[in-house]
């Protein structure tokens, strides 16, 4: 299949576990009991590089190892660029740092009032729930507190963050992350959910998770009737590439949105995965068809050791720029800096004013064509 073939979703089926009984495979469970963790395990279904089985002997110290068997049977084992294998297998390139990197690139310690809750942004906060994920990718902005490879021992305190959030009349909007916060038992986001929801002045509840891509098994009826309860939901998944577009992520995307959860995507520009204009196009195109509005495209935060993964801005924004005009707006996602030192989102566009004139702007458009706009 070809990256620009947008009629068909990718579907690998059970692949390497095709042994495994359908009712363990299906159950999301089963998926993360049996991730990939150890080079001796990934190298049963592929060859791992020098640079790779470096890089995964490092791992334990910056960032674990995990892969669901699910996640796993994306990877084109015959490909070492595989840009699923770049986003999820470590590399001895992490080890290498720049003066520019930082544990925290975004500055969420500095505004951290209680564990576990950033507090940047006037009207919203963001509430980490977790520190575990069902995979580790690689350029993860918080690989310093995910998986505690690096003993950061975060310990989020829920009803603390809760009683800031319910003294705080200015926060109307809350956002789940972690880790992820789907790992997280239906009885324990119930709860969760049933006390933000409680808060008179919380208007909007979001969910960040990487879950149905890496465990589509996890959106389950009984999470489905968890996220109805207490909708409407707004929740951006995190796709990256057209092939982690399966039948079963559309399967589990659909179930989300029959619950009342409204479906956004984030995705990070990286090199050798997502940053040429064919393959970015098909996972827009892709996402739009399995009822996702393609939210953000971030430039990968310069956390220590993905300066391998980064692209260039320039390039990011020549990207959007051959997007524009030539497929509908919704597909286009906003590009956007999340800021060094905690400055927050700060959106990349091409520029379409060419000039400004006593009277107006002369807008160019997506064919370079200039059109002159009076201010009257």
């Amino acid at each position: 299949m070809q990256p620009n073939d947008n009629k068909t979703h990718w579907h690998h089926g059970q692949g390497h576990w095709a042994h495994i009984p359908p009712a363990q495979w299906n159950n999301w469970t089963w998926q993360y009991r049996h991730r990939i963790t150890t080079p001796a395990q990934a190298q049963t279904h592929l060859t791992l590089t020098p640079e790779e089985h470096a890089g995964c002997q490092q791992a334990p110290t910056r960032l674990a190892l995990a892969i669901t068997p699910h996640y796993f049977n994306l990877i084109d084992p015959n490909d070492p660029h595989c840009p699923i294998r770049r986003q999820i297998i470590p590399r001895i390139e992490e080890t290498h740092t720049t003066p520019d990197e930082h544990t925290d690139p975004i500055g969420e310690e500095t505004t951290t009032p209680i564990p576990g809750l950033v507090h940047r942004y006037p009207d919203r906060v963001l509430l980490l729930l977790t520190s575990n994920c069902a995979a580790y990718c690689r350029y993860c902005t918080r690989s310093r507190l995910v998986s505690n490879a690096q003993a950061y021992n975060f310990q989020p305190q829920h009803q603390a963050a809760l009683h800031y959030i319910r003294t705080h009349s200015q926060i109307r909007d809350v956002l789940l992350s972690g880790g992820d916060p789907l790992l997280l038992t239906e009885h324990t986001l119930d709860t969760l959910l049933t006390q933000l929801r409680a808060i008179p002045h919380i208007e909007i509840i979001r969910i960040g998770t990487r879950i149905p891509v890496f465990m589509p098994q996890r959106i389950t009826p009984a999470l489905c009737a968890t996220l109805r309860k207490h909708g409407p939901i707004w929740m951006n998944i995190h796709v990256n590439h057209p092939r982690e577009c399966t039948l079963e992520l559309d399967h589990a995307l659909k179930q989300l949105t029959q619950a009342d959860v409204h479906l956004g995507n984030q995705s990070v520009l990286l090199r050798g995965v997502n940053d040429d204009l064919p393959t970015l196009r098909s996972l827009l195109h892709r996402l739009l068809m399995m009822r996702v509005r393609p939210y953000y495209l971030y430039a990968c935060d310069k956390v220590k050791g993905t300066a391998h993964l980064r692209v260039p801005i320039e390039k990011g924004i020549e990207l959007i720029h051959q997007l524009r005009g030539h497929t509908t707006g919704q597909a286009i996602p906003q590009y956007v800096i999340d800021a060094p030192g905690g400055g927050g989102k700060i959106p990349i566009n091409p520029d379409y004013i060419d000039h400004w004139t006593l009277t107006g702007p002369i807008l160019r458009n997506y064919q370079g064509k200039t059109y002159p706009y009076t201010n009257t």
